[in-house]
């Protein structure tokens, strides 16, 4: 994405977040500072929603004598912009993914590392160091995880389907079918089914996925939802759902797991590439260090791809102790692309995904 463009346009679309923000961000930063006068020990984290692991963050807690504070995000967006309004919001590790870790280290809203107080470091895997070209030396991002967004079909009510993007150009399945509420990753997808890249710069490839979107997949969408679409889907609202694995399965029970078919089209698409930060100002930096350097420790990072069913794309010691089968291998990721940070020719993405999610 991009530098001050991104930044006046996400500011723009996040007007009422901003607001909310604001006072969220004074408040948290005013407590943070109280509790630090007092002496007690507490972390602030603000991840994804979906996406932490209880059961290390209750042993870091033991061990380091720490109460970690989490609060979660459902899109870098939203994340950006809280950090925005109010300068850190009082947090001590963000989860960005990967282009906006180019931006907030653009603007200098991140923290530069320690790596030599994180030995853990040493177990990142070379497919993510070859894919962190926006930090290649982890100076203000350690990876977390690499993974993709995928379809969800419920094959108790949908027997016969495209395995592709193009799934949501089926006109039988109109009404039952929801797409997330994420510009990059619903281009991405049309670019990818397309033949083109994720981050193509090229109008007339831009144009064709934005057509394609707009004529033959969102008529037979119910919406665009980034945060509800793995309730619904849990509910029988959705048959065909775009989203996150972890999340689809996190609302379902085990036992209706064999129900669903979740899948990463081959046409490839947008690969995501979420790490760990410390923001600007963060009142807490060592033990942030401390943080990041015990998630990557191999039985910890096991618990994660347990807890989540993922597969070890990070961490190269942590496949030997996970217990379970990931929903999707990375192999399946091969095709897959990062986001890249597309600078001034984001705003060519921001006006075509206008006319897709503002126009009816």
């Amino acid at each position: 994405m991009s530098k001050p463009t991104t930044k006046h346009f996400i500011l723009a679309l996040g007007l009422v977040v901003l607001a909310s923000s604001l006072f969220l961000g004074c408040s948290k930063s005013s407590d943070a500072d109280a509790k630090n006068t007092t002496g007690s020990k507490k972390l602030y984290v603000y991840n994804w929603s979906y996406y932490t692991p209880d059961s290390v963050i209750e042993s870091f807690e033991k061990e380091y004598g720490v109460d970690v504070v989490l609060d979660y995000f459902a899109s870098n967006e939203e994340m950006f912009a809280k950090l925005m309004a109010s300068g850190d919001a009082g947090y001590d590790v963000i989860f960005p993914s990967g282009d906006y870790v180019s931006i907030m280290k653009n603007l200098g809203m991140l923290e530069k590392l320690d790596t030599s107080k994180m030995p853990n470091l040493q177990y990142i895997t070379e497919f993510a160091r070859e894919r962190a070209y926006y930090d290649p030396n982890m100076e203000y991002a350690v990876p977390y995880y690499i993974g993709a967004t995928g379809i969800a079909v419920n094959t108790k009510m949908v027997k016969e389907y495209e395995k592709t993007w193009n799934i949501f150009g089926d006109t039988r399945l109109q009404g039952r079918m929801v797409m997330m509420d994420d510009m990059r990753e619903v281009m991405g997808d049309a670019l990818s089914y397309l033949g083109y890249s994720v981050n193509t710069t090229d109008a007339a490839e831009l144009e064709e996925a934005r057509v394609l979107v707009n004529t033959k997949w969102k008529p037979n969408l119910v919406k665009f939802d980034a945060e509800g679409f793995a309730k619904a889907f849990a509910s029988g609202e959705y048959w065909v759902a775009h989203g996150y694995a972890e999340a689809i399965f996190e609302e379902l029970p085990e036992e209706q797991w064999n129900d669903v078919d979740f899948f990463l089209p081959e046409d490839g698409g947008p690969m995501y590439f979420d790490s760990m930060s410390i923001p600007k100002g963060a009142r807490n930096y060592e033990l942030a260090l401390e943080f990041i350097n015990y998630i990557h420790k191999p039985e910890n990072y096991a618990q994660l791809l347990d807890r989540f069913h993922f597969p070890a794309s990070v961490n190269t010691e942590a496949e030997k102790y996970r217990t379970t089968t990931p929903f999707y291998t990375v192999e399946m990721l091969t095709n897959y692309e990062l986001k890249d940070d597309l600078g001034p020719n984001l705003e060519m993405y921001n006006k075509a995904w206008e006319t897709i999610r503002y126009v009816n």
